[in-house]
């Protein structure tokens, strides 16, 4: 059902926990299935220098969440802006179609913390 490269960000997430002091710091939740999902990132030299998550939800969450951190760190606010679904999708070798909505919560709580981390640069 998963793909090999969806179980290992699950079973070994990138980029777990808190930054302390973070420049952005966003929690949302999907309200159709109740994932949780919280990014916290620190931006130097107008970079994305580092990006952690927290989740509780289902194992697509979770790994999109983890690839989602991987994909984003180095890149600036605009670059990280271009972030798609799609990207987050191919990171973890697809998604069963019910399981969307984990790229999806990824991608809108990267867009309102680059929004938040944005207002204070």
């Amino acid at each position: 059902m998963y793909s090999p490269e969806l179980l290992d960000h699950f079973e070994h997430p990138r980029n777990a926990g808190d930054i302390a002091a973070p420049d952005a710091s966003v929690r949302m939740e999907n309200p159709a299935c109740g994932d949780i999902l919280q990014l916290t990132l620190k931006l130097s030299g107008g970079r994305i220098e580092e990006i952690r998550f927290r989740a509780k939800g289902c194992v697509a969450s979770m790994a999109c969440a983890s690839a989602l951190t991987e994909l984003v760190r180095g890149r600036t606010l605009a670059e990280a802006r271009t972030l798609s679904r799609d990207e987050v999708v191919r990171a973890v070798g697809g998604l069963p179609p019910a399981s969307m909505h984990a790229s999806h919560l990824a991608v809108d709580a990267l867009a309102a913390a680059l929004d938040q981390a944005g207002r204070r640069a």
